[in-house]
């Protein structure tokens, strides 16, 4: 066998097993390619199928509800609910416990108490005695401090650790006094009605850094509201007079003040609101007015809303709504003669013994109408589309559909 036919055969060998690695490498790169387009694909209906649902979760009206669940109540007819991070916290007299969405008991704690009334902070709660003495604070584990203050409590906040804000009645004269769980007292200021005026309401920072106190001042015919922010005992001189900021308003009335979130507060005027900005210093960041008597007022971390009487003809009631930043969410005319307004988990529901209203905070009505279990109590959304109803007679969690 010659050489050149040798090295013919090895050329050609070569080239075929070129060839056959072009094509390999050309099949190869055909399959990435086609594995790209399908997972773009599903990617994009992915997307597509998430996006719809969520369009219409917020834009779906339901007109038809199902039971999940039922449950016969025990609790006294005085039973009272507040929503505490997810959990329901409910009380009475003869004391208090929280339990879950499936109202499975997560802890329970028996006091004796006449007028009980509560403040909730997140998974953070007050239980006072209006007109008593006695202050129980409670968290998601159960019992966290106890306060017992010398003089009838007017009214009671607390922060997220346990801090305790009570305005104290002593004749003439009112305490504002702040208290650790433990019950030892943090800071305490003492006002009159000239000076610096009477403490109608108070809010404390999450955090329990700041102080947020409405008082009103009157002298004569004129009437002065006064909003205050102080730093909690940052001198440690145990006096509450280390104000950061404050503001008055003639001819107003801010019978209510709250904390949104760890720097955002809103104080409620007889007129409108005032969304205050700031963790050491507040100020104003955004006034809304309204020339309507407001009837309700509601909020929570993200949102403020008031209802006023409408001027719709076959409508009663206005519903607005504002983000934080004081810009108007939406505006809505209503008809249900509500007994409870608030927002709960992105929503705002409404309800009376015999009908629930539930708003969406885009302004969509999501279910207007009567539940025929029993007597609505109240109303604590627990999941997508789904609801518990406290009943005169029992617990219902219902479903939207």
């Amino acid at each position: 066998m010659s050489t050149n036919n040798t090295d013919n055969r090895r050329k050609t060998a070569s080239q075929k097993s070129a060839r056959s690695m072009e094509n390999y490498q050309t099949r190869v790169a055909r399959h990435k390619k086609r594995a790209a387009i399908r997972s773009a694909v599903l990617i994009v209906l992915a997307i597509a199928v998430v996006v719809g649902g969520k369009l219409f979760w917020d834009y779906h009206h339901y007109n038809k509800y199902k039971v999940v669940s039922s449950t016969e109540k025990q609790d006294a007819a005085a039973t009272r609910y507040q929503d505490m991070n997810g959990n329901i916290f409910r009380y009475s007299a003869n004391g208090a416990s929280l339990i879950d969405k499936k109202e499975n008991v997560l802890w329970d704690k028996t006091f004796e108490m006449e007028n009980p009334e509560v403040d909730v902070c997140e998974e953070t709660v007050a239980v006072y005695e209006k007109q008593g003495n006695q202050i129980y604070i409670f968290n998601g584990e159960g019992a966290l401090g106890e306060v017992t203050t010398e003089l009838p409590i007017l009214k009671c906040r607390v922060s997220t650790q346990g801090v305790i804000g009570a305005i104290l009645q002593d004749g003439e004269t009112t305490w504002i006094n702040f208290y650790a769980s433990d019950g030892s007292v943090i800071a305490t200021g003492k006002t009159r009605i000239d000076s610096p005026g009477y403490p109608v309401d108070l809010a404390i920072s999450k955090d329990g850094t700041l102080i947020m106190i409405s008082y009103l001042f009157v002298e004569g015919d004129k009437t002065t509201s006064h909003v205050a922010f102080y730093n909690l005992g940052a001198d440690n001189s145990g006096e509450i007079d280390n104000i950061v900021s404050g503001y008055q308003y003639e001819d107003k009335l801010v019978p209510q003040v709250a904390y949104m979130d760890e720097t955002t507060s809103v104080a409620f005027r007889d007129d409108g609101f005032v969304i205050y900005t700031g963790a050491t210093e507040p100020k104003e960041a955004a006034t809304v007015t309204t020339k309507k008597e407001i009837i309700s007022t509601f909020y929570d971390e993200d949102y403020v809303g008031f209802v006023t009487s409408s001027d719709e003809g076959d409508k009663q009631f206005a519903l607005f709504l504002y983000n934080k930043n004081g810009k108007q969410v939406f505006t809505k005319d209503f008809n249900i003669q509500y007994t409870t307004i608030k927002l709960n988990h992105g929503q705002i529901l409404m309800q009376n013994n015999a009908q629930i209203c539930i708003f969406s905070t885009k302004g969509v009505e999501k279910f207007n109408g009567t539940v025929d279990e029993g007597n609505i109590a109240d109303i604590f959304k627990t999941g997508i589309n789904q609801y518990m109803l406290v009943l005169e007679s029992g617990f219902t969690t219902i479903k939207l559909n």
